[in-house]
């Protein structure tokens, strides 16, 4: 399985993604908010007509790129030198217009306005006050008033353009009322042939109905905000299942392949630290499972030897006992033969007692609660007096023996009576399995790190198949089990060494003139202050 970039800890993990996901809502905020501000901001955006009438595109009748240039519900218009429409970018705008409505509409950038007033109840006939402002260079205000009756006339006063009368849509465009809530200007222009054209530019006045309707159709837009943060909670769950869920996903299918007793291994599962943790762990836990498992087989198959040679060291020396009594007790056997017999039944008896002593004593030394009795002793005095102690033993077998024990005190903290039990172990299996005249070792080296002592003789040596399981119950130094001993010696000396904090080895290349040489260790013990 492909692993991802780690994803570091579990917290900084989901740290990282919270603060990763209030920044996008916030990104989100923003932009929505962004866009309702421009909506907003348009009602207040005027429109740029001065831009409008210098773009080349107006001369050469592209009117429809013009459109950029409006804003706030602004419009303009094209009219043609007859007045006919030509182009406008609404719909409201008269199809025709006559001079005299044209020359009605104030001109751009000229600074100019009439406020149009209704007068009701006068006996004159007065219908409508026209005030007209304005502005020269200088920037000094003239001003002139107009009265109209309701046919439009002037009956008092009178504007600039010298006219005695109106028509009603003359005095719509004169007074701004034809579009309501609009300022209307118009500009003069020639298109490429030179023909002079009119264009009415429309600016928008903003009311608060106006500004009312706009708000709250821009309000439709913060509406985006839900389908957006759906979409961000998506992403975002998606983002951690990826890091957190997969990862677990793959743990948790190990942990059934392990249940069903196919080994798997999670390697590198990805995602954070913690469960990258929890993978190795149990790859380590896996390791440890196969070998626990391959150990449990192995004790299974020494428990099963065990039993089968402990049958068979029990059923041949009862098999002849039995035997040999069911002849006596049948008169098989002659009475000058009954000695012999009864001989035989005693070797048997006692070979039998041996081996019970033998379990009796492995099953001691194995079992948990086995403990030494150790004292602070010269390690060089008490071998002496081992040896001399089994001396005459060794001499009567026909074996020789050549200590090498230094004069001055190695001291030891030792059970005299186990270690003692773990020589004997050593010495026997030199005597039951060489022939006469073999001559026995025992040395003593001292040392700072560990006491040494070798036993060694110059025998028939140790089959090379059997030196890797020699220290293994029921495991002989002969081909045969008919030789004599439990197989059970070595075990005991191991442990025995074990439990002093020491070792026992068999040396693979001994020193010359020797065949079999066993190494057994022990901590010394030093005087305080060395």
């Amino acid at each position: 399985m492909k692993s991802e970039r780690p994803a570091g800890s579990l917290f900084g993990l989901l740290t990282r993604q919270y603060l990763l996901f209030s920044l996008t809502l916030l990104a989100i905020a923003a932009g929505v908010f962004g866009l309702w501000n421009s909506l907003m901001t348009r009602l207040y955006l005027p429109a740029d007509w001065d831009a409008l009438l210098a773009d080349p595109a107006l001369a050469q009748g592209r009117y429809d790129t013009l459109r950029r240039y409006t804003g706030g519900g602004s419009d303009f218009a094209v009219y043609d030198p007859d007045g006919a429409l030509v182009w406008a970018t609404a719909s409201d705008f008269d199809p025709a217009l006559t001079a005299g409505e044209i020359a009605c509409v104030p001109l751009w950038r000229v600074g100019s306005q009439i406020d149009a007033y209704t007068l009701n109840g006068r006996q004159d006939g007065a219908r409508y006050l026209l005030v007209s402002h304005e502005w020269d260079d200088a920037g000094a205000e003239v001003t002139r008033t107009a009265v109209l009756d309701g046919e439009y006339r002037v009956i008092l006063g009178g504007l600039a353009d010298g006219k005695a009368a109106y028509t009603a849509a003359e005095y719509a465009y004169l007074t701004g009322s034809r579009f309501a809530d609009s300022y209307l200007y118009r500009a003069p222009f020639a298109d490429s042939r030179g023909a002079q054209h009119t264009l009415l530019l429309r600016e928008a006045a903003l009311t608060d109905a106006a500004y009312q309707r706009a708000y709250r159709r821009s309000g439709l837009v913060w509406l985006l905000f839900i389908p957006l943060y759906l979409a961000a909670v998506g992403l975002f769950i998606w983002r951690l299942r990826r890091r957190i869920a997969r990862p677990l996903q793959t743990l948790n299918a190990a942990v059934q392949a392990q249940a069903e007793g196919r080994k798997v291994r999670v390697g590198d599962c990805g995602g954070p630290r913690e469960i990258r943790r929890i993978g190795e762990s149990f790859d380590r836990y896996a390791d440890l499972l196969a070998a626990s498992e391959a150990e449990r087989r192995r004790l299974d198959e020494g428990r099963q030897k065990l039993i089968a040679d402990i049958s068979h060291d029990i059923k041949t020396p009862v098999t002849v006992i039995s035997g040999t009594i069911d002849a006596i007790c049948d008169g098989k056997v002659p009475p000058a033969e009954q000695e012999r017999y009864l001989r035989m039944i005693q070797r048997k008896a006692a070979s039998l007692a041996e081996l019970a002593g033998a379990f009796h004593e492995y099953s001691k030394v194995e079992h948990p609660r086995f403990v030494l009795h150790t004292r602070r002793l010269d390690l060089c005095e008490f071998l002496r007096a081992y040896l001399a102690a089994r001396y005459d033993e060794i001499d009567l077998a026909g074996f020789a023996l050549e200590p090498e024990i230094p004069e001055t005190p190695v001291w030891c903290r030792v059970d005299e009576l186990q270690l003692s039990r773990a020589l004997d172990n050593l010495l026997a299996n030199a005597l039951r399995y060489n022939r006469l005249g073999t001559v026995l070792y025992v040395d003593l080296e001292p040392g700072a790190a560990a006491v040494t002592i070798r036993v060694a003789d110059n025998g028939d040596g140790i089959p090379p198949e059997r030196r890797g399981r020699i220290f293994e119950p029921f495991v002989t130094g002969s081909d045969s089990r008919t030789g004599g001993g439990s197989g059970l010696g070595l075990s005991i000396t191991r442990r025995i060494l074990e439990k002093h904090g020491g070792s026992i080895a068999l040396n693979p290349r001994p020193a010359p003139g020797r065949t079999t040489e066993f190494v057994l260790t022990l901590p010394p013990d030093h005087p305080d202050g060395e």
